[in-house]
Formats: C-alpha cells, structure tokens, sequence
C-alpha cells in the first residue's frame, strides 16, 4: 500500500501532456504583450504563456473552467492551430457525459472505481470491499487493479453451466429462465459498498430484468426484498455498469453473499469479466465545471448551434447540483454522498496510535486527498459561479429570440437565479467563515467542525469569484500579505510565499485530515507536498487577479513582476525539473511521484498565470454580442498593447492608455460587435477603415462593424 500511495495519491491528475523544457521557439503570430520600459517581463510572461499552451486542450472536467480561460483567444494560426483546438473543444464539451440525473462525468482516466467518477479509491484499497475479475482485457494495470486474477471457486449457476474461464473472462450458457449467478460467500460491509459493478457481456437474454440479492449474517437466505433491480445491457457488447446499491433501503450492515438474478424470459450466454464493489468517487463540482466551460466557449465563438445543443444540458446540470447537493433548498452544496461526509479517514490516538477508518474521507474536488464534504465550502464557491454564469447565459438567451435556443421546463428565470446566488453568498460567508482566523474553512463535517488549515487557494478563489463579502476579501489579504498574523499557523507572513510564484496552499500543517489511504501524512516533511504546505503555480492567478481586485494594479504587477523573476531564473537553469533538481529547495509534484510544488506535467492550471494580462490589467470579459474593456494599468505602464486576440469572427489587437483604448481588427467582419467601456464618456474615432460605429443608449457601448480591416480608437473625454 505504501508503494501505492507514494505513486498514486501525490494529486492523482491524471494524463501528463504538460511539458517543463523551455521552449524558445514561439510562432510569431503568437500574441504578445506589450509595455514600454518592461519588455523584460512581457516576454517571459510569452514564453510562460507559450509553455503552457498546448495544455489548455481538453483534458478531465476538472479543467473545463480554468482551461476555457486560456484556449480560445490566441489567434495561433500554424497549421490551423487554432481551429483544431476550438473544435476539439466543441467535440469535449458536447460529449460531456451528462446522466439522466444530471450529474457531469469527470471524464478522468479509467480505473476499477466509478466510471464517471474519479479514478481512486478502488475496493482493493479498503477491508470490507468485495471484488472477483476473471479477466483483466481492457482493465488498466497494477497498481489500478488487483495482482492477480479471480477463479470461480465456490460460484454457483443455477439454470446453466460454466464453459470456463476465457481471455474475456469466465463464460456461461443460460439454459433456462430465471437463472442466477451466486457469487461465492464473502463478508463485506455495505458503507464501503455504496456500488458494484458487473462487467459483463450478455447474449440471446432479451426482454430480461437482472437484478442483485444479497443475504446477511441475521437473514442468511435471499429474498425478494432485498433485491436491486438493474438495466439489461447491449447483447453482444462488454458492458460496465454501476449499481447504486446506497439507494435500497435494505443496503445497510453486513453482507455474506450476493448473487446476480438474471430474471431471463429465454437462453443466452453471458460472459461475466468482474464483479466487484466501488467507492462513491464522484466530484460535487463537475457540474460547475462543465457549465462555465460551456458558456466560455460560446462566448468566445458564438457557435449558436453549440449553445443549442448544450443549453438544456447545462440546465441539467445546474438543476442536479440544486437538487442532489441541496443547493436550492440549503443555499449551500450540502454533499450526502457515502464517505464524503468531511471527516477524516485516519485519527490520531493521544497515545501516538491511528485509527484507519476505509471508506471514510473521500474527495471530491481539485484535492483529491483531502476529504471536503457534507457543506462544503469549495464546491459552494464554484456552484456560486455557476448560477452568476447561467444568469448571462439565460439572459442572452432571452435577449435574442432570433436565436430559437429551447425553453421550456428547464430554463430558468434569470431573476430567480439572481436572488438566490444572493442567498449563497449571504448564508456561505455566515456558514464557512472562521472568526478566529478571519478566513474562510474548507467544510463543515457531519460532526460540526469547520476544518481550517489556511486553504489559500479557497479563500482566494472566494474573492476572484466575488463570493466573498468586501470585510471577507479585505481580512483574507491582510493575512496573506502578513498585516496580521494567524496565531498557531506553520507558516505566517512572509513565509506565505516561500516558494515566490504564489502562495503555500495551505499555511497550517496538517497530518490529521485526510482520505484513508493517505494515512502517513506526517512522513513527508512540511512543504513536501502541494496540499501540505507547497504551492501550485495556477493558483498564482487567483492571486494576481484577488490582488488587482482589492489592492489595485499596482499590488497586483508588484506579485507579478516577483512570478516573471522566478519564471526568468527558471527558464535560465532549462526548466521546472532542471531548475528544482535538488540544489535548491522545492520537489516537483507530477508523473506519479508525490511532491511539494505543482507547476509542470498534470497541472495544466499553469497556463492561467500569464492570463491575467487579458482578463486582469486589460479588464476584457467576453460575452454573447461583444466584449468589455476595463484597462486598469500599473503607475509604470505608460500603456498595454495585447496582440491577435481572436474574439468570434475577428482578430483584434488592442492597445490601452489610461484614457484611451485602441481597437485593430486585422480582418473584416459582417457581425456586429459590442464594446463596453468602462464608466464615462467617451468618443470613437475610426482611424482606418471602412466601418459603422453607433453609441448605444447604456452609456460607455458602442456598436461596430468592420466592414474591412480597420482601427478604431475610443478616447475618455474630460
């Protein structure tokens, strides 16, 4: 198991494409960053930019939100660069799995645990789990799976016979009806049991009702209502598919033996691969996820037919987070899942002994280590987001009828939705906030304890999301910036950024609150791991953006300047796994091996950084009929110039001084584009070109068209 964890449990990410050599190599249509007297910094920002880019494709849901960011703007036109990336987007997110439920798949890697939930913990990893697998075609290798495989020993078939053992798997004729497959006696307890799986392939068994019995130790023979009822698959295709036994209200306990009822009307074969219980490893925030990497991608494309095809899922979405999580009831993500009830999987005794409690402590969010649950606090701040995105999104959609998106019972009024992300924000900053340390926790658990260990990243990802109430945002940078110290925190005031691109994740060691499987924590020193005191560089973003929300631009270019440093020296030494090679302090997370910083492999989030340049000091924000411009420049900027934006139809380069904005598209458009200013009067000069321009009613917009390539130049008035 110890061999398992270290190689598994670091941040479990999955897919490595990332790469951490530099790269100096960068296309010239590339986009730029441009300002006078720090041409030093801009262009590392490129390379740091560059670096990451080919990682902004698709990857787990996970990523839907923060990815979006980055993948659709830059007009990188090598080999259709773009193009293919906007549409292997397209295809992503239009094949989400999205449950008759509504829940969104996570889309991670396959393993033996929940197909649409993350790939860990499995049932080998606990002690009162179940598993047979007479074959292992198609099922990824140790240490995802058991050593060795399964005999039938101790099975039994009524109402056929086994062939034996195939390299599918272990092969029956059913030659009457109502047959059933008992699997051999095996205690199991039903907490670590929330599903089984059946992989199987069934054929000729038409018009059949499959179900699963089970006996206990106190009712020792089947019966009729201890029975779960399941769909027949496909005939002729190896099928994979979850029960959720959790639902039955006899499903509690111990149980000594489980068989499969076939409920057959006719004969057939089955071939049955494997049987065997799963942890509930689903994660409270896809949902999130998925409908803000929708929106972005609309917004940035206006693919109508996209929108069209994906609003009603989105809906969905939203509506399962309401509903299955309580959101709409609790204003809160209250998450009942089995083991995600936000305790710990392992505790300390006062006598220095652990207690290992399986199947407790289960994530389900970034952290996968870290079990956030009952109410949850990270996935409240991103479900907050969620619903002020669907709000544009159903306002756009209302705004243009021309459009013909659907409406109907899933559509949601806007107003509504206002109202009640209003109550969220009221009832989260009252439920998670600490008094004592003036920062928000990660969840209050069943047991009512807020557990608090300096998330950084969530406090702030509370104010980049404008979850946090202004006295909230004001306390969380007073601590970060050591104005005020936590008293009994590990790491205090400057300490915080230790590892200078951005703050330690956590400022409080934690060796007591985990999954149970990662039940050394305190083998690893402080530091040495990026939940435990390291620091993950796309979380820098959230920073700069909290820091030019609350400080100004000037803070925040400050943070930025010191990342672009680091970024400098790093790229001297010939990258991440160059530069932190052991000569200097600091071990990379990523590839499988646990470590204390996440910058490279699976931490694709690393592309976000460089972004704040566009969304940050350019204050552009994309939407349905246009875009904002909100230039908010650094006392040393004299101005900023962001190069091949590709925004819908064109591809624009625009330049800002504190009282002007220019705007270049460097192609021609039919589609009228809105541009929103910031608040005051302004006037719109065409430099060039052959193009209309008409100031609309709400003060600071305008209505362009390029009718061919042309600049355009908005100037504040005094």
């Amino acid at each position: 198991m110890k061999k398992i964890i270290c190689t598994l449990f670091g941040l479990g990410l999955g897919t490595l494409l990332s790469t951490a050599a530099p790269r100096p190599n960068i296309p010239d249509e590339f986009p730029r960053f441009t300002v006078p007297g720090h041409e030093r910094e801009m262009d590392s920002l490129r390379d740091l930019f560059w670096l990451h880019y080919p990682g902004t494709a698709p990857q787990a849901t996970l990523w839907d939100e923060w990815l979006t960011e980055a993948a659709f703007w830059p007009a990188t036109l090598a080999d259709g660069q773009a193009d293919k990336l906007r549409a292997a987007w397209r295809r992503t997110l239009l094949g989400r799995i999205v449950d008759p439920e509504g829940y969104v798949a996570t889309h991670q890697h396959p393993s033996i645990t929940h197909q649409l939930g993350w790939p860990f913990p499995f049932w080998i990893q606990g002690r009162r789990g179940c598993g047979w697998h007479f074959s292992f075609k198609n099922t990824v290798g140790e240490p995802w799976r058991p050593h060795d495989l399964s005999k039938p020993d101790g099975w039994g078939v009524e109402g056929g016979y086994a062939v034996g053992v195939e390299d599918e798997g272990w092969r029956l004729e059913v030659t009457n009806v109502t047959a059933v497959i008992t699997a051999a006696p095996w205690k199991c307890h039903t907490y670590e049991v929330p599903f089984l799986q059946i992989r199987w392939r069934v054929e000729g068994l038409t018009q059949s009702e499959p179900f699963i019995e089970w006996t206990t130790p106190k009712d020792p023979q089947f019966s009729a209502d201890r029975r779960m009822f399941f769909a027949l698959p496909t005939s002729g295709q190896m099928a994979y598919q979850m029960i959720p036994m959790y639902r039955h209200p006899q499903w509690t306990g111990e149980v000594a033996q489980i068989r499969i009822g076939l409920g057959n009307r006719n004969v057939g074969k089955v071939v049955l691969q494997a049987f065997f219980s799963h942890y509930d490893t689903r994660h409270n925030i896809n949902e999130a996820n998925f409908i803000r990497g929708s929106a972005k991608y609309f917004w940035w494309t206006r693919d109508l037919g996209f929108l069209r095809d994906n609003l009603q899922r989105m809906r969905m979405a939203l509506r399962y987070t309401m509903t299955e999580h309580q959101a709409l009831e609790r204003n809160m993500v209250v998450t009942t899942w089995v083991g995600h009830d936000g305790r710990s999987g392992l505790k300390r005794n006062a006598d220095g002994s652990k207690e290992i409690f399986t199947g407790q402590g289960i994530g389900n969010n970034y952290w996968d280590l870290l079990p956030f649950g009952n109410l949850d606090c990270y996935a409240t701040i991103q479900y907050y987001d969620a619903l002020r995105t669907m709000i544009a999104i159903e306002r756009e959609v209302r705004a243009h009828p021309e459009w013909q998106m659907p409406l109907g019972v899933l559509a949601m009024d806007p107003a509504r939705l206002e109202q009640h992300a209003s109550e969220v924000k009221s009832v989260g900053n009252r439920t998670f906030w600490n008094p004592r340390t003036r920062r928000f926790g990660a969840c209050v658990d069943v047991d009512g304890e807020l557990h608090d260990y300096g998330f950084t990243f969530l406090n702030l990802e509370a104010i980049y999301y404008d979850f946090a109430t202004d006295d909230h945002a004001e306390e969380i940078m007073a601590w970060l910036d050591g104005k005020r110290i936590v008293e009994g925190d590990t790491s205090q005031s400057a300490d915080i950024y230790h590892w200078r691109f951005g703050p330690r994740s956590t400022t409080l060691r934690n060796i007591d609150w985990y999954f149970w499987a990662w039940n050394a924590p305190e083998s690893i020193p402080w530091g040495g791991q990026v939940q435990d005191g390291g620091a993950v560089l796309g979380f820098s973003y959230h920073d700069l953006m909290s820091r030019l929300k609350t400080q100004g631009p000037d803070e925040a270019w400050s943070r930025l300047r010191e990342v672009t440093i680091w970024f400098q020296e790093v790229q001297t030494a010939g990258g991440y796994r160059e530069y932190y090679d052991g000569k200097r302090e600091g071990s990379l997370q990523g590839g499988g091996t646990a470590g204390g910083l996440g910058v490279d492999k699976e931490f694709f989030e690393s592309v976000l950084v460089p972004q704040a340049m566009l969304y940050g000091f350019m204050g552009f924000k994309p939407a349905a009929d246009g875009f904002a411009v909100n230039p908010r420049l650094p006392q040393s900027w004299p101005e900023l110039g962001i190069s091949r934006i590709r925004f819908q139809g064109n591809l624009f380069n625009i330049r800002a001084t504190p009282r002007r904005v220019e705007i270049d598209n460097e192609i021609s458009s039919t589609e009228p584009v809105v541009v929103r200013l910031p608040p005051g009067t302004w006037k719109g000069t065409w430099l060039s070109a052959d193009g209309d321009l008409s100031e609309l009613p709400d003060g600071g917009a305008f209505r362009l068209t390029w009718r061919k390539p042309g600049k355009i130049q908005f100037s504040l008035l005094p």
